[in-house]
């Protein structure tokens, strides 16, 4: 079976490029090409694409466009909200609050301040994969200079309480950073309501290249540059921009911005036509759902099949269906993804734990073929070993 016939349920590790952002970004590699730093009109012509990009992207998180960096992706938009908010506020305290479900963008920047005198508590999470704003209460002091809480979980989609945790940190003076590369372009974002003062994006979440982000960053919020170079992007991310794939970035946010409910109803009615498909085939005593059943991203599904490897699963099935799996087996070693294990979840089920999610080019009848590819592999996994 060829890559074209496979099925393709890992939107949440990448997406395809959009139709329309590779007609957006054909004439930035075939014609203007000019630096948009540049006073000529070639240098005219890629500037006002850029600062439309930017504008597109604003209007997706209802922020200023003066408020919005492009980056090179997620990571780079963590570490410059991270390390550039704690760097320029260490006057004011050395503590960072964060969780235990985070993206290593995250988790390995709060490792590395560590390393330079920074003060690092880790959050918990319950079963569903929720930090409580209670366990924020009790841990936040004076000395917090930053909060970083993901908006909604890689892993198993939850959806975290994001404006309540805002709320709690600005009372104390401490600064409210979320990366959202799971939750922008499948859910709204609004940067008001949720009250953040810092908000990561990856472009290639939502239908836009690998290899560029963005970084909202409220007006008034003080953050350090962590690259050194000319002034471009307001003199925080120096360097020529990357013209084609902030072109590509911004058309994808003109799609998000147009047609969000539209593609927040499709892929949830695919999703649950996934769960429902599985749950029917299999007993509660084989099957069980990880995350919130309610406060979750449209697209995700996170199963967890009793007494079974998803790596075998997965290798089982990988011509027919592409999907993640939370955790690895190998001989007598079991290693389990940081968020499941935050989770609690116990390890006969934890071991066999796939992810699957869904983005706007999948149809039903995928889903459909779906349910019995991973009905067949399980059964047959089930019965030999």
């Amino acid at each position: 079976m060829t890559q074209d016939q496979s099925i393709y349920l890992d939107y949440n590790a990448t997406t395809p490029l959009a139709e329309e952002v590779i007609a957006a970004m054909r004439p930035f590699l075939e014609e203007h090409f000019g630096n948009p730093s540049s006073s000529h009109s070639y240098g005219r012509i890629t500037n006002h694409a850029v600062e439309q990009a930017r504008l597109a992207v604003a209007n997706l998180l209802k922020a200023s466009p003066d408020e919005i960096i492009f980056t090179s992706g997620g990571t780079e938009s963590n570490n410059l909200a991270m390390r550039g908010a704690a760097h320029a506020n260490l006057h004011k305290g050395d503590h960072i609050i964060t969780s235990a479900i985070e993206h290593p963008a995250v988790t390995n920047v709060c490792q590395y301040l560590e390393t330079r005198g920074y003060s690092i508590t880790t959050l918990p999470v319950d079963s569903y994969g929720l930090v409580s704003p209670k366990d924020l209460e009790r841990a936040i002091t004076q000395q917090t200079v930053l909060v970083s809480i993901m908006h909604a979980n890689n892993e198993v989609g939850t959806v975290e309480p994001v404006r309540k945790m805002a709320e709690i940190a600005h009372k104390s003076g401490a600064l409210f950073h979320t990366d959202a590369a799971q939750s922008v372009g499948k859910i709204h974002v609004d940067v008001n309501d949720l009250g953040v003062d810092l908000l990561s994006i990856a472009g290639h979440k939502l239908y836009a290249p690998k290899g560029v982000g963005a970084l909202y960053i409220r007006k008034g919020t003080q953050v350090d540059k962590i690259l050194f170079g000319a002034g471009q992007e307001y003199g925080l991310r120096p360097g020529t921009e990357n013209v084609l794939e902030i072109v590509g970035l911004g058309e994808a946010a003109r799609l998000a911005t147009q047609n969000l409910d539209e593609i927040i109803q499709h892929m949830q009615i695919l999703r649950d036509q996934l769960r429902d498909g599985l749950f029917t085939a299999f007993s509660p005593d084989t099957i069980r759902l990880n995350g919130h059943p309610e406060n979750r991203l449209p697209n995700t599904l996170s199963v967890s099949f009793k007494n079974l490897a998803a790596n075998l699963i997965l290798k089982n099935m990988e011509d027919k269906l592409a999907a993640s799996a939370g955790a690895a087996c190998h001989a007598d070693e079991v290693r389990v993804s940081s968020v499941i294990s935050a989770m609690g979840i116990p390890v006969e089920w934890a071991k066999g734990t796939i992810r699957l999610s869904i983005g706007r080019m999948t149809t039903s009848d995928e889903i459909l073929r779906a349910v019995e590819i991973i009905t067949k592999t399980v059964t047959e996994l089930a019965a030999c070993c």
